[in-house]
Protein backbone atom coordinates (compact mmCIF):
# COMPACT_ATOMS: atom_id res chain seq x y z
CA UNK A 1 0.00 0.00 0.00
CA UNK A 2 1.21 3.12 -0.99
CA UNK A 3 1.68 4.97 2.60
CA UNK A 4 4.19 7.16 3.65
CA UNK A 5 5.73 7.19 7.31
CA UNK A 6 6.98 10.43 9.20
CA UNK A 7 8.23 10.86 12.72
CA UNK A 8 8.13 13.76 14.60
CA UNK A 9 9.60 14.57 18.68
CA UNK A 10 8.54 17.49 19.80
CA UNK A 11 10.57 19.39 22.30
CA UNK A 12 9.19 18.15 25.83
CA UNK A 13 9.81 14.57 24.19
CA UNK A 14 5.58 14.10 22.88
CA UNK A 15 6.30 11.67 19.78
CA UNK A 16 4.05 12.12 16.49
CA UNK A 17 3.83 9.35 14.03
CA UNK A 18 1.78 9.22 10.73
CA UNK A 19 1.39 6.65 7.95
CA UNK A 20 -0.15 9.46 5.26
CA UNK A 21 -2.10 8.22 2.53
CA UNK A 22 -2.86 10.92 0.43
CA UNK A 23 -5.38 8.54 -1.50
CA UNK A 24 -7.41 7.99 1.64
CA UNK A 25 -11.19 9.64 2.38
CA UNK A 26 -10.74 9.72 5.84
CA UNK A 27 -7.91 10.35 8.91
CA UNK A 28 -7.52 8.54 12.23
CA UNK A 29 -6.18 10.19 15.13
CA UNK A 30 -4.86 8.31 18.12
CA UNK A 31 -3.15 9.79 21.62
CA UNK A 32 -1.50 6.49 23.15
CA UNK A 33 -0.72 6.94 26.75
CA UNK A 34 1.91 4.12 28.02
CA UNK A 35 -0.15 4.03 30.82
CA UNK A 36 -2.34 1.30 32.48
CA UNK A 37 -2.96 -1.14 35.71
CA UNK A 38 0.68 -2.52 36.11
CA UNK A 39 1.91 1.14 36.42
CA UNK A 40 -0.27 1.84 39.21
CA UNK A 41 0.27 1.53 43.09
CA UNK A 42 -1.87 -1.24 44.61
CA UNK A 43 -3.72 1.14 46.64
CA UNK A 44 -5.13 3.18 43.87
CA UNK A 45 -5.88 0.38 41.74
CA UNK A 46 -7.96 0.96 38.53
CA UNK A 47 -7.00 5.00 38.83
CA UNK A 48 -6.11 4.58 35.12
CA UNK A 49 -9.35 3.43 33.88
CA UNK A 50 -11.24 5.72 36.10
CA UNK A 51 -9.05 8.70 34.50
CA UNK A 52 -10.57 7.53 30.96
CA UNK A 53 -13.56 8.20 32.25
CA UNK A 54 -12.62 11.15 33.37
CA UNK A 55 -11.40 12.98 30.01
CA UNK A 56 -14.99 12.80 29.32
CA UNK A 57 -16.05 14.55 31.86
CA UNK A 58 -15.19 18.55 30.83
CA UNK A 59 -12.10 20.51 30.56
CA UNK A 60 -11.02 24.15 31.59
CA UNK A 61 -12.93 25.00 27.99
CA UNK A 62 -15.52 22.66 27.36
CA UNK A 63 -18.46 20.80 29.14
CA UNK A 64 -19.05 17.07 28.95
CA UNK A 65 -22.24 17.99 26.87
CA UNK A 66 -20.25 20.22 24.71
CA UNK A 67 -17.27 17.57 24.08
CA UNK A 68 -20.03 15.21 22.69
CA UNK A 69 -21.27 17.90 20.53
CA UNK A 70 -18.54 19.00 18.92
CA UNK A 71 -17.51 15.51 18.13
CA UNK A 72 -21.05 14.95 16.64
CA UNK A 73 -20.83 18.16 14.99
CA UNK A 74 -17.95 16.78 12.66
CA UNK A 75 -19.49 13.14 12.31
CA UNK A 76 -16.28 11.76 14.16
CA UNK A 77 -16.36 7.86 15.16
CA UNK A 78 -14.92 8.35 18.86
CA UNK A 79 -13.95 6.21 21.55
CA UNK A 80 -11.42 5.47 24.56
CA UNK A 81 -10.11 2.25 26.15
CA UNK A 82 -8.02 1.18 29.15
CA UNK A 83 -6.01 -1.71 29.34
CA UNK A 84 -2.86 -3.58 31.57
CA UNK A 85 -0.40 -1.11 29.67
CA UNK A 86 -1.63 1.45 27.82
CA UNK A 87 -4.69 4.00 27.36
CA UNK A 88 -5.42 5.32 23.77
CA UNK A 89 -8.22 7.99 22.97
CA UNK A 90 -9.00 8.26 19.19
CA UNK A 91 -11.19 9.89 16.63
CA UNK A 92 -12.07 9.06 12.87
CA UNK A 93 -13.49 11.19 10.52
CA UNK A 94 -13.25 13.02 7.10
CA UNK A 95 -9.89 14.55 5.89
CA UNK A 96 -11.43 18.29 6.40
CA UNK A 97 -12.04 17.64 9.85
CA UNK A 98 -9.10 16.22 11.27
CA UNK A 99 -7.63 19.85 12.01
CA UNK A 100 -8.22 23.16 12.74
CA UNK A 101 -10.12 24.56 15.37
CA UNK A 102 -12.68 22.45 16.78
CA UNK A 103 -11.27 19.30 14.39
CA UNK A 104 -10.64 15.74 15.78
CA UNK A 105 -7.43 16.76 16.97
CA UNK A 106 -8.20 19.57 18.62
CA UNK A 107 -11.06 18.16 20.78
CA UNK A 108 -8.56 14.97 21.81
CA UNK A 109 -5.51 17.38 22.75
CA UNK A 110 -8.61 19.58 24.87
CA UNK A 111 -9.64 16.33 26.44
CA UNK A 112 -6.18 15.28 27.59
CA UNK A 113 -5.69 18.12 29.77
CA UNK A 114 -9.32 17.57 32.05
CA UNK A 115 -10.94 19.24 34.24
CA UNK A 116 -10.67 16.73 36.89
CA UNK A 117 -13.55 18.40 39.22
CA UNK A 118 -14.57 17.02 42.30
CA UNK A 119 -18.26 16.84 41.80
CA UNK A 120 -17.50 15.34 38.38
CA UNK A 121 -15.36 12.57 40.08
CA UNK A 122 -17.71 12.12 42.97
CA UNK A 123 -20.15 11.33 40.20
CA UNK A 124 -18.15 9.20 37.95
CA UNK A 125 -16.85 6.91 40.81
CA UNK A 126 -20.77 5.52 40.86
CA UNK A 127 -20.87 4.75 37.07
CA UNK A 128 -17.33 2.60 37.67
CA UNK A 129 -18.55 0.66 40.82
CA UNK A 130 -22.12 0.04 38.38
CA UNK A 131 -19.47 -0.80 36.06
CA UNK A 132 -17.41 -3.77 38.24
CA UNK A 133 -20.71 -5.01 39.57
CA UNK A 134 -22.02 -5.60 35.94
CA UNK A 135 -18.23 -7.55 35.20
CA UNK A 136 -19.39 -9.65 38.58
CA UNK A 137 -21.93 -11.05 36.65
CA UNK A 138 -19.63 -12.57 33.86
CA UNK A 139 -18.17 -15.30 34.93
CA UNK A 140 -15.54 -15.43 32.02
CA UNK A 141 -14.84 -12.40 33.82
CA UNK A 142 -14.65 -13.15 37.08
CA UNK A 143 -12.53 -16.60 36.93
CA UNK A 144 -10.48 -14.45 33.89
CA UNK A 145 -9.35 -11.67 36.80
CA UNK A 146 -8.55 -13.96 39.63
CA UNK A 147 -6.26 -16.48 37.67
CA UNK A 148 -4.37 -13.33 37.16
CA UNK A 149 -4.08 -12.25 39.97
CA UNK A 150 -2.86 -15.57 40.96
CA UNK A 151 -0.59 -16.32 37.94
CA UNK A 152 1.10 -12.89 39.14
CA UNK A 153 1.79 -13.35 42.27
CA UNK A 154 4.88 -13.64 42.16
CA UNK A 155 7.26 -16.25 44.50
CA UNK A 156 5.63 -18.11 47.87
CA UNK A 157 6.45 -15.76 50.51
CA UNK A 158 6.56 -12.52 48.50
CA UNK A 159 5.15 -9.30 50.40
CA UNK A 160 3.37 -8.16 47.15
CA UNK A 161 2.07 -9.26 44.01
CA UNK A 162 3.35 -8.07 41.09
CA UNK A 163 1.55 -4.85 39.42
CA UNK A 164 0.72 -7.22 36.05
CA UNK A 165 -1.93 -8.95 38.98
CA UNK A 166 -4.09 -5.15 38.71
CA UNK A 167 -7.58 -5.19 38.17
CA UNK A 168 -8.01 -2.66 34.89
CA UNK A 169 -11.09 -1.58 36.68
CA UNK A 170 -9.86 -1.99 40.35
CA UNK A 171 -11.40 -3.19 42.61
CA UNK A 172 -15.06 -1.79 44.74
CA UNK A 173 -12.44 -1.18 47.97
CA UNK A 174 -10.17 0.59 45.96
CA UNK A 175 -12.94 2.53 43.32
CA UNK A 176 -14.31 3.58 47.00
CA UNK A 177 -11.05 4.58 48.88
CA UNK A 178 -9.60 6.63 45.68
CA UNK A 179 -9.44 10.42 46.42
CA UNK A 180 -9.48 13.39 43.87
CA UNK A 181 -5.75 14.26 45.23
CA UNK A 182 -4.68 10.60 44.34
CA UNK A 183 -6.18 10.78 40.77
CA UNK A 184 -4.78 14.61 40.40
CA UNK A 185 -1.03 12.83 41.20
CA UNK A 186 -1.41 9.82 39.32
CA UNK A 187 -2.59 12.53 36.46
CA UNK A 188 0.39 15.06 36.49
CA UNK A 189 3.10 11.89 36.56
CA UNK A 190 2.00 9.42 34.26
CA UNK A 191 -0.10 11.68 31.54
CA UNK A 192 3.05 13.42 30.45
CA UNK A 193 4.57 14.40 26.82
CA UNK A 194 6.84 12.21 27.24
CA UNK A 195 5.06 9.44 28.13
CA UNK A 196 2.47 9.92 24.95
CA UNK A 197 2.40 9.21 21.57
CA UNK A 198 0.29 10.56 18.33
CA UNK A 199 -0.25 8.37 15.98
CA UNK A 200 -2.13 9.93 12.81
CA UNK A 201 -2.73 8.00 9.58
CA UNK A 202 -4.93 8.43 5.92
CA UNK A 203 -5.68 11.78 4.25
CA UNK A 204 -3.37 13.34 6.97
CA UNK A 205 -1.07 17.04 5.90
CA UNK A 206 1.97 15.84 8.34
CA UNK A 207 3.90 19.62 8.76
CA UNK A 208 0.28 21.39 9.81
CA UNK A 209 -0.62 18.25 11.99
CA UNK A 210 2.97 18.95 13.65
CA UNK A 211 2.50 22.54 13.51
CA UNK A 212 -1.14 21.92 15.74
CA UNK A 213 -0.15 19.46 18.02
CA UNK A 214 3.37 21.53 18.93
CA UNK A 215 0.74 24.39 19.89
CA UNK A 216 -1.80 22.52 21.16
CA UNK A 217 0.41 20.53 23.53
CA UNK A 218 4.25 21.87 23.08
CA UNK A 219 3.55 22.78 26.47
CA UNK A 220 2.52 19.73 28.30
CA UNK A 221 5.61 18.62 31.10
CA UNK A 222 8.27 16.15 30.74
CA UNK A 223 8.34 13.58 33.58
CA UNK A 224 10.37 10.77 32.27
CA UNK A 225 7.61 8.54 33.32
CA UNK A 226 9.15 4.93 33.09
CA UNK A 227 8.22 1.18 33.41
CA UNK A 228 10.00 -2.07 34.31
CA UNK A 229 9.06 -4.87 31.63
CA UNK A 230 9.23 -7.88 32.22
CA UNK A 231 6.83 -10.08 34.81
CA UNK A 232 7.44 -12.29 37.95
CA UNK A 233 9.05 -15.31 38.34
CA UNK A 234 6.29 -17.84 37.54
CA UNK A 235 5.21 -21.14 38.93
CA UNK A 236 2.36 -23.55 38.64
CA UNK A 237 -0.84 -22.95 40.61
CA UNK A 238 -4.34 -24.08 40.62
CA UNK A 239 -7.64 -22.20 42.15
CA UNK A 240 -10.97 -23.39 42.43
CA UNK A 241 -14.29 -20.93 42.37
CA UNK A 242 -18.14 -21.61 43.19
CA UNK A 243 -20.55 -19.48 42.66
CA UNK A 244 -24.54 -20.87 43.13
CA UNK A 245 -25.37 -18.32 39.99
CA UNK A 246 -23.73 -20.38 37.62
CA UNK A 247 -24.71 -23.44 36.16
CA UNK A 248 -21.68 -24.36 33.48
CA UNK A 249 -17.68 -25.27 34.34
CA UNK A 250 -15.61 -22.37 33.37
CA UNK A 251 -12.13 -23.25 32.54
CA UNK A 252 -8.92 -20.74 32.40
CA UNK A 253 -5.32 -21.56 32.48
CA UNK A 254 -2.89 -18.55 31.83
CA UNK A 255 1.24 -19.85 31.07
CA UNK A 256 4.02 -17.66 29.94
CA UNK A 257 4.42 -17.00 26.01
CA UNK A 258 7.02 -14.07 24.28
CA UNK A 259 6.92 -10.51 25.00
CA UNK A 260 5.75 -7.59 22.63
CA UNK A 261 9.21 -7.32 21.51
CA UNK A 262 10.16 -10.71 20.88
CA UNK A 263 10.41 -11.79 17.23
CA UNK A 264 9.08 -15.12 18.24
CA UNK A 265 5.80 -13.76 18.37
CA UNK A 266 4.70 -14.51 15.30
CA UNK A 267 5.42 -18.32 15.77
CA UNK A 268 3.60 -17.94 19.47
CA UNK A 269 0.66 -16.26 17.63
CA UNK A 270 0.41 -19.06 15.03
CA UNK A 271 0.75 -21.54 17.57
CA UNK A 272 -2.38 -20.22 19.53
CA UNK A 273 -4.11 -20.24 16.34
CA UNK A 274 -3.98 -23.86 15.81
CA UNK A 275 -4.32 -25.03 19.06
CA UNK A 276 -7.58 -22.76 19.35
CA UNK A 277 -8.56 -20.27 16.89
CA UNK A 278 -11.97 -20.63 16.06
CA UNK A 279 -13.96 -22.75 13.65
CA UNK A 280 -10.66 -24.93 12.18
CA UNK A 281 -8.67 -25.43 15.23
CA UNK A 282 -7.78 -28.49 17.68
CA UNK A 283 -10.07 -27.49 20.42
CA UNK A 284 -12.48 -26.73 17.79
CA UNK A 285 -12.51 -30.24 16.52
CA UNK A 286 -11.78 -32.15 19.56
CA UNK A 287 -14.27 -30.03 21.79
CA UNK A 288 -16.58 -27.88 19.78
CA UNK A 289 -17.75 -30.42 17.04
CA UNK A 290 -18.01 -33.24 19.08
CA UNK A 291 -20.56 -31.78 21.45
CA UNK A 292 -18.21 -31.91 24.46
CA UNK A 293 -17.60 -27.87 25.13
CA UNK A 294 -19.38 -25.21 24.43
CA UNK A 295 -16.35 -22.98 24.03
CA UNK A 296 -12.84 -23.79 23.93
CA UNK A 297 -10.16 -20.52 22.39
CA UNK A 298 -6.69 -20.39 22.89
CA UNK A 299 -5.49 -16.37 22.74
CA UNK A 300 -1.76 -14.93 22.34
CA UNK A 301 -1.13 -11.77 24.53
CA UNK A 302 2.39 -10.04 23.76
CA UNK A 303 3.08 -8.02 27.55
CA UNK A 304 5.56 -5.14 27.67
CA UNK A 305 8.72 -7.41 27.99
CA UNK A 306 6.55 -10.68 28.67
CA UNK A 307 3.57 -12.28 26.85
CA UNK A 308 0.08 -14.55 28.36
CA UNK A 309 -0.68 -17.45 26.23
CA UNK A 310 -4.33 -18.28 27.95
CA UNK A 311 -7.18 -21.08 27.53
CA UNK A 312 -10.39 -20.85 28.15
CA UNK A 313 -13.31 -23.92 28.08
CA UNK A 314 -16.84 -24.10 28.78
CA UNK A 315 -18.33 -27.25 29.47
CA UNK A 316 -21.24 -29.61 31.66
CA UNK A 317 -19.59 -29.58 35.06
CA UNK A 318 -19.90 -33.69 34.76
CA UNK A 319 -17.53 -33.68 31.59
CA UNK A 320 -14.99 -31.10 34.10
CA UNK A 321 -12.15 -34.13 34.35
CA UNK A 322 -12.75 -35.31 30.47
CA UNK A 323 -12.15 -31.57 28.76
CA UNK A 324 -9.37 -31.56 31.04
CA UNK A 325 -7.65 -35.04 29.47
CA UNK A 326 -8.76 -33.71 26.36
CA UNK A 327 -7.04 -30.30 26.18
CA UNK A 328 -3.91 -31.63 27.76
CA UNK A 329 -3.56 -34.54 24.72
CA UNK A 330 -4.01 -31.51 22.44
CA UNK A 331 -1.23 -29.36 24.06
CA UNK A 332 1.33 -32.21 24.38
CA UNK A 333 0.58 -33.27 20.70
CA UNK A 334 0.77 -29.75 19.29
CA UNK A 335 4.62 -29.65 18.00
CA UNK A 336 4.79 -33.12 17.12
CA UNK A 337 1.95 -32.92 15.12
CA UNK A 338 2.09 -30.08 13.20
CA UNK A 339 2.52 -29.85 9.64
CA UNK A 340 2.68 -26.97 6.62
CA UNK A 341 -0.87 -27.25 5.73
CA UNK A 342 -1.84 -26.05 9.61
CA UNK A 343 0.18 -23.00 9.11
CA UNK A 344 -0.54 -22.02 5.57
CA UNK A 345 -4.32 -21.98 6.29
CA UNK A 346 -3.56 -19.88 9.93
CA UNK A 347 -0.94 -17.83 7.72
CA UNK A 348 -3.55 -16.74 5.20
CA UNK A 349 -6.36 -15.96 7.71
CA UNK A 350 -3.68 -14.04 9.80
CA UNK A 351 -2.86 -11.89 6.53
CA UNK A 352 -6.04 -11.19 5.58
CA UNK A 353 -6.99 -9.40 9.08
CA UNK A 354 -4.19 -7.36 9.11
CA UNK A 355 -4.53 -6.07 5.91
CA UNK A 356 -8.28 -5.29 6.09
CA UNK A 357 -7.29 -3.53 9.03
CA UNK A 358 -4.51 -1.70 7.19
CA UNK A 359 -7.24 -0.93 4.44
CA UNK A 360 -8.82 1.60 7.15
CA UNK A 361 -7.22 4.77 8.54
CA UNK A 362 -8.82 4.02 11.66
CA UNK A 363 -6.93 0.57 11.78
CA UNK A 364 -3.59 1.50 10.46
CA UNK A 365 -3.59 4.24 13.57
CA UNK A 366 -4.40 1.44 16.44
CA UNK A 367 -1.53 -0.35 14.79
CA UNK A 368 0.82 2.19 14.21
CA UNK A 369 0.31 4.16 17.85
CA UNK A 370 0.59 0.49 19.75
CA UNK A 371 3.46 -0.49 18.09
CA UNK A 372 5.23 2.31 18.75
CA UNK A 373 3.92 2.52 22.20
CA UNK A 374 5.29 -1.00 22.99
CA UNK A 375 8.23 -0.79 20.94
CA UNK A 376 9.19 2.83 20.28
CA UNK A 377 10.30 1.36 16.50
CA UNK A 378 8.12 1.36 13.08
CA UNK A 379 7.49 -2.01 11.05
CA UNK A 380 5.08 -1.15 7.51
CA UNK A 381 2.44 -3.73 7.07
CA UNK A 382 4.61 -5.34 4.63
CA UNK A 383 7.29 -6.26 6.60
CA UNK A 384 4.83 -7.40 9.16
CA UNK A 385 3.18 -9.64 6.88
CA UNK A 386 6.66 -11.02 5.19
CA UNK A 387 7.42 -11.56 9.26
CA UNK A 388 3.93 -13.80 9.47
CA UNK A 389 4.95 -15.90 6.00
CA UNK A 390 7.78 -16.57 6.93
CA UNK A 391 7.12 -18.85 9.92
CA UNK A 392 7.87 -22.43 9.68
CA UNK A 393 6.71 -25.49 11.07
CA UNK A 394 9.91 -25.51 13.08
CA UNK A 395 9.81 -22.22 14.24
CA UNK A 396 6.18 -23.06 15.87
CA UNK A 397 8.08 -26.17 17.41
CA UNK A 398 11.44 -24.11 19.12
CA UNK A 399 8.19 -21.63 20.60
CA UNK A 400 6.58 -24.31 22.07
CA UNK A 401 9.57 -26.00 23.51
CA UNK A 402 10.74 -22.59 24.92
CA UNK A 403 7.06 -21.79 25.78
CA UNK A 404 5.31 -25.17 27.25
CA UNK A 405 2.28 -23.92 28.40
CA UNK A 406 3.91 -24.09 31.89
CA UNK A 407 4.60 -23.15 34.31
CA UNK A 408 0.56 -22.38 34.44
CA UNK A 409 -2.11 -21.18 36.72
CA UNK A 410 -5.29 -22.89 36.37
CA UNK A 411 -8.57 -21.57 37.88
CA UNK A 412 -12.04 -23.63 37.37
CA UNK A 413 -14.97 -21.66 37.88
CA UNK A 414 -17.71 -24.38 39.14
CA UNK A 415 -21.61 -24.42 40.36
CA UNK A 416 -21.80 -23.87 44.17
Amino acid sequence: MDVDFKKHVLGNGLTIIAECDPSAHSAAIGYFVKTGARDEDARVMGVSHFLEHMMFKGTPKRSAEQINRDFDRIGAKNNAYTSSEMTCFHATVLAEHAFGDGGANEILADMLRPALRKEDFDTEKNVILEEIAMYEDNPFWVLYERVVEEHFAGPSGANASHPLAHRVLGTKQTITDLSIEQMRDYFQRRYSADNTVVALAGRVDFDRAVEEISALCGSWQRTGASRTPGGPALQDRFLELRDEKVNRAYLITLSPAPGSGDPRRYAASLAAQVLGGPDNSRLHWALIETGLAEQAEVGYEPKDGCGDMLVFCACEPGRREEIWSILEKQIGALASTLTDDDLEKIRCKAATGVTLAGERPSGRMQRLGRQWTYLGAYTTLEDELRAINAVSVQDVREVLRAYPFSPRTVGWLLPG
